[in-house]
């Protein structure tokens, strides 16, 4: 745990600002170890732990699987939510600012999670995701409720090209009169990437305007792909 807190307090948090300001999402590199990937793997196949199993295929959200952790939390997992939340709320304030929206975020999780309460929002969304051959997860944005922060992040727990083939992650970008953008990224095993939930806002001629935003996973063409999410508002079912 103390290499994850040290690998966090390292981290450049002005040149994620930077990334998300400019592209809506960040990438930070080797946040934890691969014998940590490893252990959250093995956690997938534990009948304890998890509040709701989801298979995609049934919600025609794709072909895969994932689980949705109970509370408590796996502390490897409330840290990571715990530590990175408060440095994303600048972030994410001042795009609510420039966007001309009176929500604000408070400075800590636990302030966030009492305005998810209030709103009968009290269920956690931090998830583990599996997928096998053929495996792929449609488009959406995690939001869960009325109570939601515009920013979330995943971690990657397979080599790519190692453990499967395929799979990208891919953010896709709505621009107001505009054809979408596709991004594709392939992270390494044990990076973390941070990105925006919803949208985003790009400044124009005059002034910001909003841009909506969606992710997913390509199609997986060998091999078994799995991830951690850590999205940090609850949700209402």
């Amino acid at each position: 745990m103390q290499s994850l807190i040290t690998k966090l307090e390292a981290t450049d948090w002005s040149s994620v600002a930077s990334d998300m300001h400019n592209k809506g999402y960040a990438l930070v590199p080797k946040v934890i170890s691969n014998e940590i990937c490893e252990e959250l793997i093995d956690l997938y196949d534990k009948p304890d732990g998890y509040r709701k199993t989801v298979v995609m295929e049934r919600y025609r959200f794709g072909l895969g699987e994932y689980k949705y952790f109970d509370y408590p939390l796996p502390k490897l997992i409330q840290t990571l939510r715990e530590y990175i939340y408060p440095r994303l709320v600048p972030i994410a304030n001042l795009w609510m600012e420039v966007l001309k929206i009176s929500t604000r975020f408070p400075d800590t999780l636990n302030a966030l999670h009492q305005q998810c309460q209030e709103a009968g929002q009290r269920k956690p969304t931090p998830l583990i995701l599996k997928y096998g051959k053929g495996g792929f997860n449609t488009l959406h944005q995690d939001l869960y409720g009325d109570v939601y922060f515009p920013i979330q992040a995943v971690l990657f727990l397979n080599q790519p090209d190692a453990d499967y083939e395929g799979g990208e992650f891919v953010l896709t970008q709505q621009t107001p009169r505009a054809q979408s953008k596709a991004i594709v990224l392939k992270p390494q095993k044990g990076d973390l990437l941070i990105f925006t939930t919803n949208f985003r806002p790009v400044k124009g001629t005059k002034g910001y305007y909003r841009v909506n935003m969606k992710h997913g996973v390509s199609e997986v063409h060998n091999g078994e792909r799995h991830t951690l999410g850590i999205i940090f508002h609850d949700a209402n079912s």
